[in-house]
Order: structure tokens, then C-alpha cells, then sequence
């Protein structure tokens, strides 16, 4: 099969969506498939093979944020057996859809929805009614990361008299590579923490597109919190600087540890340092948490706030808990009892680590992709054989 992947964000931009969107190619390109992802030219080259697929990035005649208008992608798509765009992509959208026109079968995963204030929430509503609309309803599939959040999610309206054409495919991990192992000698010391000490962890990030993983939130639990646990902030972009001045306004700077960004190896080190991974996420913008799903595989429990799909993903009170949104002293009590009970940490993450390997290997997860394609195709060549009323 030939698959065109289509991404706003890709590696080396760290960001769940186009880290979703490698995980799926790399998986469909070891089932023999020939893949090719198609994003956005950012710092990095123009073409690129890697993990048995292809990577295109194309020149943006404008960007706002992570939102990039691709012009060349409309003819880049000739030749596809099937496209799958990862959405939300404005400006990415209206281009697929006019290639689709051409009786491409379309399947798009819904990462989450995109939630703004001011003239930006203004255009972004209008695109959703509109352009964002038809697209969603020419997919042959709209795959949401879990039933719960497809119910919960804006988007649902949109696809209403086309409920068949949606389902559920969970993001995922390599659990090989996420792994409960040993912690780096030094690694502590790096990040300010003492023998003593314990330590809630948090990846996102910094920048704005990211403005729900309730930074603020976290620093606001810290502060509630005994001197003795301490916070890890994972991640980098442009409100990093305004983080790192809360936490020195709060008078947590000696508690607080702004590593930035982290290759895969010193992520994986992290979680593995961490008593527990925090995700303190304010709004629906969050819908998984891969986060969630990396420090499980690791053996970290984890604390997340109690929203459609993210809680989906946490075991409340088997591997770890999930706290009401935007709630300090919620979360500040949570942490406390879990960094005070070492079984209880233990356990959960024993836990999680098999629930993580049974549900959301990437290895299950591109089996299951591929099964989607396999019915979507199914199903285009049956329509295509159908004599259309008038010919």
C-alpha cells in the first residue's frame, strides 16, 4: 500500500502529534507498506528517509503557530493509495480535501481540539464550520484516541449522520525502549535533587501552543507542598521564561529544575529518576498524554488531571490518580500521598508497566492501523464498482 502521512509538526519539533504521526509511519513502513510523511520545512531537510519510510517537508508560504500553508501539497499527493491526515492541520485541510476529490480514500486521526481566546478563537471557529467541517465528513474514518474523548470532543457535532464513521485508536509506546531500568550516577545531583528528596516530573511543551499543560498549576501544588519534594519541568519553547520567573516568584527556585528539551534516551532516564509524572493539563487541548503512557512503560506512576481521554489512559488508584483540572490543592494533596508511600509507588507502577505492554505498544497499535486501512479500502472499491445514478 502507499500511504501518505500528513503532519503540521514533525520531529525534530518535540510535540505529541508528530510524534504520533513517526510512530504509525515507522510502524506501517516495517509491515512492508511504502509511506511517506509530508510536513512542514522547519530547521531541518527538505527530504529525509528514515526507519523505512520518507520524510517531505515543504516550504510554507505562511505560518501561524503550528498552523503552516503548504501550497506544493496538493500535487505531492498524486499517486496515493490512501492519505491520512493528522488533525487538527488548518491550512492542511483544505488542501487534502481537494486531493481526496480525486477518489483517494481519506482516514484522519483527531489529536484534540484547539481552544483560543480573542480573534484567534473567532477564525478558528470559522474554520472548524466550515472548511475543518467537510473535511471531517469526507473521511472514510475519524479516528479519536479514545471513544471518551470523541464524545466529549467539539468536533462531534460536526460528524453528526456520520457516527459509522468513527473510532478509536489509541496513541502508543515502545515498550522496549520504555523500560523500568537503572537511573544514570549523577543524574539527581544534575537536576538539584538530594537522596532525600522526592520528585514529580513534568514534559511538555513551554511554548505557546502548549499554554494548557498547567504549568502554573503544578508550581501552585509545589508551593503547598513540604520542601522535601521537588519538581522536574521537561521541555522547552517561549513561555519557559515566564515559568521559570513564577517559579522564582513563588520563592521555588531551589525546587524547582528546568532541564529542557531531553533526547529520547534522557527522557527515558527521567522518568525512571522520578517518582512520579505529573500531567496537570487545564483544558480539552489535552486528549491522551503520551506522556502518561512513556513514564507507565517505565515503571513511574502518574498523576493527571480528570479530563475526557486523559482519563482514559490513568488506572485512578491502580497506577496512579486522576485530580480535578486546575485544581492546586487537589494535586498538591495527591503528590503528597503518593511521594509519602513507597509500596503505593511501587505498586502502581508494577501495574502500569503491564497495562502499558497489553494496551499501547506501538507494535499492537500499527497492527491495528493497518487493519483501518485494509476495511477502508474494502469499502472505496466496493462504492467504486456501484453504477452512480446517472452514468
Amino acid at each position: 500500500m502507499k500511504i501518505a502521512h500528513i503532519s503540521a509538526t514533525f520531529p525534530p519539533y518535540k510535540g505529541g502529534t508528530g510524534n504520533v504521526c513517526l510512530h504509525n509511519a515507522r510502524e506501517l513502513a516495517r509491515r512492508g507498506h511504502e509511506v511517506t510523511v509530508f510536513t512542514a520545512a522547519q530547521g531541518a531537510p527538505t527530504t529525509e528517509a528514515r526507519d523505512g519510510f520518507n520524510v517531505r517537508r515543504l516550504r510554507a508560504l505562511v505560518r501561524v503557530g503550528n498552523a503552516p500553508l503548504l501550497p506544493n501539497l496538493l500535487p505531492a499527493l498524486r499517486g496515493f493509495d490512501m492519505v491520512h491526515l493528522h488533525y487538527p492541520f488548518f491550512g492542511g485541510d483544505a488542501l487534502t480535501l481537494a486531493a481526496v476529490r480525486r477518489e483517494i480514500p481519506l482516514v484522519i486521526t483527531y489529536h484534540q481540539d484547539v481552544l483560543l481566546s480573542g480573534p484567534m478563537a473567532v477564525a478558528e471557529h470559522a474554520l472548524r464550520h466550515t472548511v475543518g467541517r467537510a473535511t471531517l465528513r469526507a473521511a472514510q474514518r475519524v479516528l479519536f484516541t479514545s471513544l471518551d474523548y470523541s464524545r466529549a470532543s467539539y468536533a462531534r457535532p460536526l460528524l453528526a449522520g456520520r457516527e459509522s464513521a468513527i473510532d478509536e485508536l489509541p496513541n502508543g509506546v515502545d515498550t522496549e525502549f520504555y523500560c523500568p531500568g537503572e537511573v544514570p550516577a549523577g543524574l539527581r545531583e544534575r537536576c538539584g535533587v538530594g537522596p532525600d528528596d522526592r520528585v514529580c516530573m513534568l514534559v511538555a511543551g513551554l511554548d505557546q501552543a502548549h499554554y494548557f499543560k498547567g504549568v502554573g498549576v503544578l508550581l501552585g501544588a509545589l508551593e503547598q507542598l513540604p520542601r522535601h519534594i521537588k519538581a522536574v519541568i521537561v521541555g522547552d519553547g517561549d513561555l519557559r521564561p515566564q515559568y521559570e520567573a513564577e517559579a522564582q516568584r513563588r520563592g521555588l527556585a531551589e525546587r524547582v529544575h528546568f532541564a529542557g528539551r531531553a533526547s529520547d534516551s534522557e527522557l527515558r532516564d527521567l522518568y525512571r529518576m522520578a517518582d512520579m509524572t505529573v500531567l496537570p493539563s487545564v483544558t480539552m487541548g489535552e486528549a491522551f498524554g503520551l506522556v502518561l503512557v512513556e513514564s507507565l512503560a517505565c515503571g513511574t506512576p502518574v498523576v493527571a488531571s480528570n479530563l475526557p481521554g486523559v482519563r482514559t489512559v490513568v488506572s485512578h488508584t491502580s497506577d496512579g490518580f486522576l485530580v480535578p483540572p486546575d485544581d492546586t490543592s487537589n494535586l498538591a494533596a495527591t503528590i503528597d500521598v503518593l511521594a509519602g508511600n513507597d509500596e503505593m509507588r511501587r505498586s502502581f507502577g508494577r501495574r502500569g508497566r503491564v497495562k502499558v505492554a497489553e494496551r499501547y505498544d506501538w507494535t499492537q497499535i500499527g497492527e491495528r492501523l493497518e487493519a483501518i486501512y485494509t476495511h477502508v479500502l474494502d469499502e472505496h472499491r466496493v462504492a467504486a464498482a456501484i453504477p452512480q445514478e446517472g452514468a
